[in-house]
């Protein structure tokens, strides 16, 4: 572990300098085109095989070790949100309105960093690492079922990945095996009533008062039919009707998000709030319709993949800086990966106030403490070897006695 923390020190400088150059240059969601194509140069710099165009932007990079074995992947996001970048910094964003507001130009450093010191100790590997690049983590759909459709997990035996998380401290890991982040679906609910004049409302169906209805009963779906021990949210982001405040509406939209772990629930909440819906409207002499598109599944790591990533960062930074955390009610298209192949994904700390690195995720000053993406790279070469060696050595142990 200490030859490969001197490894990662040594290309430190580089990550950072990757790091602050994707930064200054960001690409939206499935318009991502320098970032992929200079990720796809580095990696040919290292004589490791490179497809790109996969699932549309995504980049798989394949290394071959010098001995036979399994195939581990190992995967970064690329994309940048629709966020106007309000740091004072040397490496703020160039593009106005666009930002890495979550970390994905750090995932890109580290994963290029680890593929680099792969590269250097190819004839040391035991089978196989791909490096996947995807694009279009930031939407819905992603680029995650986009990527695998396309190949990207064919030959794969395991995958691993990891997320920079300025909600825990720098040198802190935040880990559990089974659900890690939620799945993330949404709604739009569209109230037809009838419009009419603000003084005379008993000759109208006003949309708003049913919308208000509503919402209200959709929070009870969560209160008082869903199982306390269970986790769920349903959240109403945006409400908006009507044309003059003398006006009673004829129409109100209402568009949200549910987010859940256990896919039963998930399937039992999509029916109720079109029930819901359906039912308070009538209540009520409307009518509506419910759209409900489905977004990523839930996270859940693998038993076995989560404990041996958890063992490799207790190596790195010690146990007491490993810490077993709650589920995130945020969502990730890593969920598809681990719905393919047994993986684990995990919170790398990289809040630090001193440094103005405290800022939520998709704030317009999000920033991160840069050293945190040694901590990353640790986790993804040892996770990957420990893998590699594990199951090699499992094989051998396995074979029929000559």
């Amino acid at each position: 572990m200490n030859r490969l923390s001197e490894r990662v020190e040594k290309i430190f400088s580089q990550m950072v300098e990757w790091r602050r150059r994707f930064h200054m240059e960001p690409e939206l969601s499935f318009r991502e085109e320098r970032t992929p194509a200079r990720v796809a140069e580095i990696l040919r710099e290292w004589g490791i095989d490179v497809r790109t165009g996969v699932g549309g932007r995504g980049v798989v990079g394949t290394l071959t070790g010098g001995r036979p074995g399994k195939t581990v992947a190992l995967r970064a996001d690329m994309d940048a949100l629709p966020i106007q970048d309000e740091k004072s910094c040397e490496y703020r964003s160039r593009v106005p309105g666009v930002m890495h507001a979550c970390g994905h130009d750090g995932h890109m450093a580290v994963l290029l960093g680890v593929a680099r010191l792969f590269s250097e100790m190819r004839e040391e590997i035991p089978g196989r690492v791909r490096f996947l690049f995807q694009h279009a983590e930031e939407v819905i759909p992603g680029g995650a079922r986009q990527m695998i459709e396309d190949g990207a997990l064919e030959g794969v035996d395991a995958v691993y990945g990891v997320h920079l998380w300025t909600p825990l401290p720098v040198g802190v890991v935040g880990i559990k095996a089974g659900p890690l982040m939620a799945a993330a679906d949404f709604f739009q609910i569209d109230v037809f009533g009838k419009g009419g004049h603000g003084g005379l409302p008993h000759e109208s169906v006003d949309a708003i008062v049913i919308a208000s209805h509503l919402i209200l009963h959709l929070q009870t779906l969560i209160s008082r039919q869903v199982d306390p021990l269970k986790s769920a949210v349903i959240s109403v982001g945006t409400i908006q009707g009507g044309q003059g405040f003398n006006v009673i509406a004829e129409r109100c939209t209402l568009t949200g998000t549910v987010r859940t772990f256990d896919p039963v629930l998930r399937d039992e909440l999509h029916r109720r709030i079109r029930e819901i819906a359906e039912k308070t409207c009538s209540l009520y002499g409307a009518t509506c319709r419910v759209e409900y598109q489905w977004g990523y599944p839930a996270v859940i790591n693998d038993t076995v993949e989560a404990h041996r990533m958890a063992g490799v960062a207790r190596r790195i930074v010690g146990d007491d800086r490993v810490w077993e955390i709650q589920p995130v009610m945020a969502a990730e298209d890593f969920a598809y990966y681990l719905g393919k192949v047994p993986g684990a994904f995990c919170f790398v700390g990289a809040g630090n106030p001193e440094k103005n690195c405290d800022f939520p995720h998709h704030h317009p000053r999000f920033d991160f403490d840069e050293r945190a993406m040694k901590v990353a790279a640790q986790l993804l070469l040892s996770s990957a070897l420990t893998y590699l060696r594990d199951e090699g050595r499992r094989e051998k142990a396995d074979e029929p006695a000559s």
